[in-house]
């Protein structure tokens, strides 16, 4: 089997808009499992890699190419952004042999007319690569942020506007080089067992480090798969971003707790909160559909973890049963995503500024219902993964507003180094900045309960 033709249908597949790319890499994977594993990396890198930097490539084929690449044929486009990937990005492929691959596969594919115009391109690629004519730094700043980090350029104002030029570089730097997997120990894992599996993940050549914030976490890259570490089948930890955890460590789950967590999937807080709770009170565990119910069930299974019921509920629709249960509320609800592009690179070509406002009023609703879940003196912990200050403060500012709520200090459970909001009930995770997913946290109760 010829790696980069799955590479080119994954690509292409994409290219259709009705599948996420991760998907769409992990399926392939599993078809051709029988691949070795530096066939697999490869394919990985490019497919993924390819979609990461798609506007820095395309302005480069433009340069290149008297065709436009929005009038090229889709297949060749597709050919060429990967092959132009490899030529960029990827030192250790000789340039010739990319060039030779790319021809043979346009000719396999029926397009041996426009043999001699892709090799023509990826050769000017390769002889031009150290003049190519990028938008000025000191002239066109946000015209060189999109290029060079291959962002939309609205995202790029849309950041700047949040948190100021020079942060939202750090951001898009901070997208680019995303690779590494937060690990949670579970509770019952003492330090010494803890030191005792991450030498055994150095031993099987992965860079471990332990997280600036929270003693039982963990920052792991350069794992061949998170599956293969010594102590995953045993449940003796849970794949888990640092950002994630925070949620709970901020919420003060006590012994005999009932926590409801409305949108669960694939319930990396609600187990961990399980796990805060050592076999006392109850979680419950809800999401839209049996598929995201299941990723719940399996990890629960994993992680040895009988405190927790899985429902499927829609978080829109009033569960009579959870009205007035909760001590804790966990709502992790939908949201753009835009804190995550580092790891879901498709995401910032699938956004847009209406479906930002769409997102918003998707939250809006979820809240308005599952606010009642929450006992008289309960606390609602509200968090996504996006940087979008409409998402997040604006919505932390609606729910004391609208449904009676008020912000809750944070500052004796997290870190200093979060940031100062977190005394006024909220912080706001940048990549970059703080070494974890762009996520944002907000601690609330109903106004005037202590």
């Amino acid at each position: 089997m010829n790696v980069r033709e799955l590479v080119l249908d994954i690509l292409l597949e994409l290219s259709r808009g009705k599948e996420y790319s991760s998907v769409l890499i992990a399926a392939v994977l599993e078809k051709y499992d029988y691949l070795d594993g530096r066939e697999k990396a490869f394919l990985k890198r490019v497919a993924a890699g390819t979609i990461e930097r798609r506007i820095q490539i395309d302005y480069v084929l433009g340069q290149f190419s008297k065709v436009p690449v929005e009038k090229m044929k889709p297949l060749i486009r597709e050919l060429l952004r990967m092959s132009c990937y490899q030529i960029l990005f990827m030192d250790n492929i000789p340039d010739a042999a990319v060039c030779n691959e790319a021809v043979k596969l346009a000719k396999k594919r029926h397009f041996q007319s426009l043999q001699g115009y892709v090799n023509g391109v990826l050769r000017a690629v390769a002889r031009g690569r150290e003049q190519i004519d990028y938008p000025d730094r000191r002239t066109a700043y946000r015209e060189y942020l999109s290029v060079c980090y291959s962002m939309p350029p609205w995202l790029v104002d849309h950041f700047c506007g949040a948190y100021g030029e020079e942060r939202c570089e750090e951001i898009l730097k901070a997208y680019l080089q995303s690779g590494a997997v937060g690990i949670r120990f579970q509770d019952a894992v003492g330090e010494a067992q803890r030191e005792r599996l991450m030498e055994a993940w150095r031993g099987q050549g992965v860079s471990v480090r332990k997280s600036p914030y929270l003693s039982y976490a963990a920052i792991v890259e350069n794992a061949e798969g998170i599956r293969s570490l010594a102590g995953y089948a045993e449940g003796a930890f849970a794949v888990q971003d640092v950002s994630s955890m925070l949620v709970v460590e901020a919420a003060g789950i006590k012994a005999g707790d009932t926590v409801i967590d409305v949108c669960a999937s694939p319930g990396g807080k609600a187990l961990h909160a399980a796990s805060r709770l050592a076999g006392t009170g109850r979680v419950i565990a809800c999401d839209l559909t049996p598929r995201k119910t299941g990723r719940i069930e399996e990890n629960m299974r994993r992680l040895h973890m009988e405190n927790v019921s899985v429902r499927v509920r829609d978080a829109r629709v009033s569960d009579e049963e959870l009205i007035g249960r909760a001590d804790v509320l966990l709502a992790d609800v939908p949201c753009s995503g835009l804190g995550v592009i580092g790891r879901k690179q498709d995401i910032k070509y699938r956004v847009t500024p209406e479906s930002l406002r769409e997102v918003q009023e998707l939250q809006r609703e979820i809240l308005r219902n599952v606010v009642s879940y929450l006992k008289p003196s309960g606390t609602m912990m509200y968090s996504t993964c996006t940087l979008n200050p409409a998402e997040n403060e604006e919505t932390v500012r609606w729910l004391c507003e609208e449904l009676g709520l008020e912000t809750v200090s944070m500052a004796r459970e997290l870190s200093e180094a979060l940031g100062e909001t977190a005394d006024r009930g909220y912080v706001q995770l940048l990549p970059g900045i703080h070494g974890t997913d762009g996520f944002f946290i907000a601690k609330l109760r109903r106004r005037g309960q202590v």
